[in-house]
């Protein structure tokens, strides 16, 4: 198997561990949304990014001290951006309900995360035939996740009045969809404009599949300051802190779960990326978003999510992820072009 090959298929993985890391939360009952949100960003965006930063980075104090403050800035500046992307999720999700912002912020994310390093850092491959690959995938990729986003709609206007979302401000619920997705992009940005931390690592000893645990540090950790105000806001509000001692320890497992899930997921991004060539970044993420979209739709299937919604809703989901296929397809292909 060749290079790209093997990072398609990190890539497959990544999709499906990303996918499904929310699954543990249909069995944390005993706590709020904020008591499980601020356990999983503990244990992903702090303990297993240390973790991994000190058992993979041989050297990783030197790292960081020959890399210089302008690159650690700039990867946590896009980190912070990545994190409010994740608060601004939550509250578009209460707006505009689940299917509508999950597609809409993939979307955005897939597109915006995929031309920016491609425009910037190599514009040479635009006119060549991996860059029109790239750019039919993602064209495709955003029919995709738009019938996605139309099956999604019909799906929760089926569903019984007290299984919907609670619908808040339309137009402020698709704004911040949009912004969050722009915003979640941040996170490719980071890796492709963090690549100076890596070749650092590199030098120091570190695997090439690992060294971008340099920048998940500084990345996830900046990330997870928006993530931790917003659940403390909404511990406040809602008097929910008292949950942490009325649950079990198997709450903290299931959390831990979803941590090792979405932090793993992350790491085999990050690792995959290094298989894909020259435009590694720019073809990796809208393969992963893709991958994401493709992965947790089938979730939803099998787990019965789509049972009281009728026919049309699921045939026209199954349609979109047909045309996402279509599209991871062509991005692999360019993978190897």
């Amino acid at each position: 198997m060749n290079q790209s090959g093997f990072g398609f298929l990190l890539l497959l993985a990544a999709g499906l561990m990303n996918a499904t890391f929310t699954l543990p939360m249909k069995f944390t009952r005993r706590w709020a949304w904020e008591n499980t949100w601020l356990v999983w960003t503990a244990f992903a965006l702090i303990v297993l990014p240390l973790a991994a930063g000190f058992v993979t980075l041989p050297d990783i104090s030197a790292v960081y001290h020959l890399a210089g403050s302008d690159v650690i800035f700039h990867v946590a500046l896009f980190g912070m951006g990545w994190g409010l992307a994740q608060v601004f999720f939550g509250i578009a999700v209460e707006a505009i309900g689940i299917a509508l912002t999950f597609s809409l912020v993939l979307g955005t994310s897939a597109a915006m995360g995929a031309l920016i390093p491609l425009l910037l850092l190599h514009p040479d491959k635009l006119h060549t035939s991996a860059g029109h690959a790239l750019l039919t995938g993602i064209a495709l990729l955003l029919v995709g996740v738009a019938v996605c986003a139309v099956a999604g709609t019909l799906r929760e206007n089926a569903l019984p009045a007290a299984k919907r979302s609670h619908r808040g401000n339309a137009t402020a619920g698709l704004v911040l969809a949009i912004v969050c997705g722009c915003a979640a992009s941040f996170q490719n940005f980071g890796l492709a404009f963090g690549t100076p931390l890596v070749q650092i690592a590199i030098q120091h000893g570190a695997n090439a599949a690992n060294a971008s645990n340099a920048i998940w540090l500084p990345l996830l950790i900046a990330g997870s300051i928006p993530n931790l105000f917003y659940c403390g806001y909404l511990f406040g509000k809602n008097s929910t802190g008292v949950n942490f001692v009325r649950a079990g320890f198997d709450h903290w497992v299931l959390a831990f779960i979803m941590g090792a899930f979405w932090f793993g997921s992350l790491l085999l991004y990050g690792a995959s990326v290094t298989k894909l060539g020259a435009l590694g970044p720019a073809l990796g993420w809208p393969l992963y978003m893709s991958l994401i979209v493709v992965a947790a739709s089938l979730v939803g299937i099998f787990t019965g999510e789509w049972k009281q919604s009728g026919r049309r809703p699921l045939v026209i989901q199954l349609a979109g992820v047909a045309v996402l296929v279509v599209a991871i397809v062509i991005l692999a292909k360019a993978s190897q072009a």
